[in-house]
């Protein structure tokens, strides 16, 4: 079976594999459907229906919930840009205190792990994050 390239959704597979081994066993790795890319009357409808039921535009692609602390991941490729609908996302989450970061490989997701103080299973990096 051919199956076209994901970057992205590859990297994301790749990155909660890594989080599930690195987090302690109780932390909550989560991703939440939150866009329909079928196109048409049937996609417009169902997307209408999702956000009728609670999703919002821009909600990061990854929730890490672990020992009180949360921090929304945006997953993107090596090329990807954020969408307006994700920068405003990410500074509502942040303004309220929440930990967001644009991740785009499995040491990026471990980096933000350590930037945001979660305590791991495994050695994580630590990053300095420019101001």
């Amino acid at each position: 079976m051919n199956r076209r390239s994901t970057p992205e959704a590859d990297a994301q597979r790749a990155i909660v594999q890594a989080l599930r081994f690195a987090l302690p066993r109780d932390a909550i790795v989560h991703h939440c459907v939150n866009e329909v890319t079928e196109a048409g009357p049937r996609g417009a409808k169902r997307q209408s229906i999702l956000v009728g039921m609670g999703v919002h535009a821009g909600f990061a692609d990854l929730i890490v919930i672990c020992g009180g602390c949360v921090l929304f991941l945006e997953v993107k490729s090596a090329t990807g840009r954020l969408r307006k609908s994700q920068e405003v996302f990410r500074d509502t989450v942040c303004a309220q205190g929440f930990g967001w970061a644009l991740v785009r490989s499995v040491d990026d997701a471990l980096g933000a792990l350590a930037d945001h103080g979660f305590t791991s299973r495994a050695q994580l990096p630590v990053r300095r994050v420019a101001p």
